[in-house]
């Protein structure tokens, strides 16, 4: 599974056409495809903007070699996209479509509907990649819980691109 910070808490924001997200992109990759060569071939992603849709287009780029290989969606609502701008939520929908399975949690939003979908997440995963800074998070509460389950945790750092094993 994934967890990570949304563009706001990433060094380069919202640009994706700044170098370091295209390293972090490229790190992301080089991360999933060492889980698909280790035997890994379901991954799963909450579908927020950011390291989940990052970490999505990355396992779909990565089908086209591994084609074993399957992205399921947790949505945690089935309004989660509702607040964002028009091309946030097309690509939105045009990665739910690609997924091989989208799992909605719950009808409407409330305030722990996406900590429900990290522990859910957790709760049905093996190990997790982390793209984190380190710092008290949605991302760190994930990492948390899933080191409490004993799941291997990878975390990818996004600023320095260093990765560590927890």
């Amino acid at each position: 599974m994934f967890t990570g910070h949304r563009p706001q808490k990433l060094p380069f924001r919202f640009n994706e056409n700044d170098e370091r997200c295209t390293l972090l992109k490229q790190r992301l990759n080089a991360l999933i495809r060492e889980k698909i060569e280790s035997g890994t071939d379901v991954f799963v992603t909450g579908m927020a903007i950011g390291v989940d849709t990052y970490a999505a287009e990355e396992v779909l780029s990565l089908k086209k070699e591994f084609p074993h290989v399957s992205l399921e969606a947790i949505v945690p609502c089935k309004n989660q996209a509702s607040k964002w701008n028009d091309k946030q939520v097309s690509r939105y929908n045009d990665l739910l479509k690609k997924c091989d399975k989208v799992v909605i949690l719950q009808e409407n939003y409330t305030a722990d509907c996406m900590q429900k979908r990290n522990r859910y997440m957790v709760e049905r995963s093996d190990c997790v990649i982390a793209v984190w800074d380190g710092n008290g998070s949605g991302t760190g509460s994930t990492v948390k819980y899933a080191l409490e389950k004993k799941l291997s945790v990878t975390v990818l750092h996004p600023s320095s691109l260093s990765v560590r094993e927890l």
